[in-house]
């Protein structure tokens, strides 16, 4: 069975930085693609960043030039890395990886087969 865990959320104040990592383990098979999404209170979850087998990154608009995603493909782990940080920012933060066939861009929630459960990330004025 897999298992998607995050780690490293927390409270940082605005313009400070933060790092998330994620570990996707139980499977033979390697990682397709990773990812995170994000979910604020009363808001749908939407998509923060993803990154492929072959190293391509996208992200979304709202986090372009401030995150950024990395990959150790071979211990399947995704770390996200949160710079200059605002209080938009704030939400619960879920870790995906897919392990079927090979799609490059991968932003949607379908693209996905595995979940973390996700963490807080909270960023105060």
């Amino acid at each position: 069975q897999v298992q998607v865990v995050e780690s490293g959320g927390g409270l940082v104040q605005a313009g400070e930085s933060l790092s998330l990592a994620c570990s996707a383990t139980g499977r033979t098979n390697k990682t397709v693609n990773m990812g995170w999404f994000r979910e604020a209170p009363g808001k749908k979850r939407e998509f923060v960043a993803s990154i492929s087998w072959i190293g391509s990154k996208y992200y979304g608009d709202s986090v372009m030039g401030r995150f950024t995603i990395s990959r150790d493909g071979a211990k399947n782990t995704v770390n996200l890395q949160m710079n200059n940080l605002k209080p938009g920012d704030t939400a619960v933060y879920y870790c995906a990886a897919r392990f079927r066939g090979q799609l490059l861009v991968t932003t949607a929630r379908a693209d996905f087969d595995a979940w973390g459960q996700g963490i807080q990330v909270t960023v105060s004025p």
